[in-house]
């Protein structure tokens, strides 16, 4: 709709994860060489993980691209909910082996052959698991027992775990530790800085066609008001200068000005965060909750007080005497 108004060839700021527009920061390229790296090298397990939208889907997209089809097979798990069974006859099918009916020993026997082989041919197959925070425990024991397929020097199997921080906390869990000691490398995508932030957004105008006037279009103060409102994740940097881009052109205008940036981000309801939950933890310095434990801790040494030594005018087990309200 606004391409040929800002004559440009091919919608800059899509949030799917196309690897033609890779933005190469330096943890990206980190990520990336230890993703192909684990993969190349037979290295077995490999976890990659990132908040929402830093790219991780992307970066392992780039990575199959890389990767020779001719010797390496994958199967690609995108819908992590799975039970056991459900997991193994995924992988299975993905792989382009018989699921149908089989139970789990019949699916681990036809993975374990197809590893085999394919090991002889001196071929690579490959796991990736997306959204593997999902994953159950259950699910991620079978993950590690698939492993144990190896040889002296190398894994038959090459797994990636892409998922988001949680993936962290789920695997340094007690009952996981021993799938955590099998992991051969680990990777963590952060948001964009500033800086990366006005390189992402010029390099994607650059790759749609606009070489001789992408910073006409973002001018300095608008790429970091996008910066502010998106704090450096590149989906939301991708959703505010898509829209962005919608609203300038319905004004006419050949730039994006910061109150544009503005009016998309309260659109989005960027500007609004969800409350902490609050705890059942005692707050630190906090003096009605001081003074009511004062309170309760009082109540209860009377208590204990009246039951040593019991008042036969006492009306009731709620009721406080005279002669013990003093402190």
């Amino acid at each position: 709709m606004y391409k040929a108004f800002f004559k440009l060839k091919r919608n800059p700021f899509e949030i799917t994860p196309d690897p033609s527009f890779l933005f190469p920061t330096r943890k990206h390229n980190e990520a990336l060489a230890a993703l192909y790296y684990g993969v190349r090298r037979h290295k077995g397990f490999v976890v990659l993980t990132g908040e929402v939208g830093t790219g991780k889907t992307l970066l392992v997209r780039c990575l199959l691209q890389l990767l020779n089809r001719k010797d390496v097979a994958y199967a690609y798990v995108f819908n992590s909910r799975l039970d056991p069974v459900e997991f193994l006859q995924y992988i299975t099918g993905d792989f382009g082996l018989e699921a149908a009916g089989k139970n789990k020993s019949e699916l681990l026997l036809e993975l374990s052959s197809f590893l085999i082989a394919r090991h002889r041919q001196k071929q690579t197959t490959v796991l990736v698991v997306d959204e593997a925070h999902h994953l159950a425990v259950d699910v991620l024991e079978e993950v590690r027992l698939l492993t144990n397929l190896e040889t002296s020097e190398e894994k038959l199997l090459q797994i990636l775990l892409v998922g988001q921080p949680e993936l962290d906390e789920k695997l340094d869990s007690n009952e996981l530790r021993q799938l955590k000691q099998r992991i051969a490398l680990r990777s963590q995508l952060q948001p964009l800085t500033l800086e990366e932030t006005e390189g992402y957004i010029q390099r994607r105008l650059q790759l749609s066609a606009a070489n001789s006037h992408a910073e006409t279009i973002f001018p300095a103060e608008t790429m970091a008001r996008v910066f502010r409102h998106s704090s450096g994740i590149p989906r939301l940097i991708n959703t505010v200068c898509e829209n962005a881009l919608i609203t300038a052109f319905a004004r006419q205008s050949p730039e994006v000005t910061p109150d544009v940036i503005d009016e998309v981000a309260i659109d989005f309801r960027l500007n609004v965060s969800h409350p902490p939950k609050v705890s059942n933890a005692e707050p630190e310095g906090n003096e009605m909750w001081q003074a009511v434990k004062t309170l309760l801790e009082l109540h209860d040494h009377l208590q204990t007080v009246r039951m040593q030594n019991p008042d036969p005018d006492d009306d009731g087990p709620m009721s406080i005497s005279p002669r013990n309200q003093r402190i």
